[in-house]
């Protein structure tokens, strides 16, 4: 009828198969444990009775998947899982990881947001997302190469990176800067104001990898008056939860941000 309002389209939840995603509880919870653990601990940790686990427990061990210790019966995750996270991590690609979470970055704060390497000749540029602000940041084009002590993505790279690639690179040596680096590490964190362009505020923090090396880095960045420098601001740690779930899918672990 003219003036009705349309029905609202419910769309259901779509249905999975129950018995994988209790197999992946399973394994999500030794994962968790980080060692071979007894039978009874998983039945607490996943809510499923003995009796009931141990057809899981014989499934994922004939795929290899979990493997149980001869000794002491204790179960714990087997080569195929190795296998798995190997493939997975070989298959990541922090492009296509990052981009559109740095669109909606890119719109949460009004910012200029992009995606920064350790290239050839230092912190390189290699992609850009522009907000739909008025505030475009022209002067950085996909493939700049950033001064690594005037920079916030420099100084990130030249915090978390070995001392023999970033030295040739710092004119006047790497010891003024220890203590600037050991502040990034403890904030997760790189603060620039008014460096690398005049009036605008730049926050840089690192992507890991499995091997808790720095991969990447994602910078946001906007005139003063827009982006807070204050590193409790809610673009810093909307920032902070982006590069950490990237972190997480490339591999790096809670433990790798607690080494720094």
């Amino acid at each position: 009828m003219d003036g009705a309002e349309d029905p609202k389209i419910t769309v259901p939840r779509r249905k999975g198969i129950q018995s994988i995603l209790t197999g992946f509880q399973v394994l999500d919870f030794l994962l968790k444990a980080g060692q071979a653990v007894p039978l009874r601990d998983i039945a607490a940790g996943t809510g499923l009775s003995a009796s009931k686990l141990q057809f899981y427990l014989i499934s994922l061990a004939e795929v290899g998947a979990v493997k149980q210790d001869v000794q002491t019966g204790h179960y714990g995750l087997g080569a195929y899982t190795l296998r798995l996270g190997i493939a997975g991590l070989q298959q990541f690609d922090i492009y296509q990881s990052a981009h559109a979470r740095m669109e909606q970055l890119a719109k949460d704060t009004g910012a200029t947001v992009f995606l920064g390497v350790w290239g050839d000749q230092g912190p390189t540029v290699i992609h850009r997302t522009e907000s739909t602000s008025r505030h475009p940041i022209f002067d950085l084009r996909l493939g700049a190469v950033l001064p690594i002590t005037g920079s916030a993505l420099g100084r990130l790279f030249l915090a978390y990176l070995p001392k023999s690639v970033t030295a040739d690179h710092v004119i006047g040596g790497i010891a003024s800067f220890e203590d600037s680096s050991r502040h990034i590490r403890q904030a997760r964190l790189s603060i620039s104001r008014g460096e690398l362009l005049a009036e605008h505020t730049a926050i840089s923090a690192p992507i890991f990898d499995q091997s808790g090396r720095i991969l990447a880095g994602i910078t946001l960045m906007g005139p003063q008056n827009l982006l807070s420098d204050d590193p409790d601001s809610a673009a810093a740690r909307a920032l902070k939860t982006l590069t950490e779930t990237i972190s997480h899918e490339a591999g790096a672990t809670t433990q790798h941000y607690l080494d720094f």
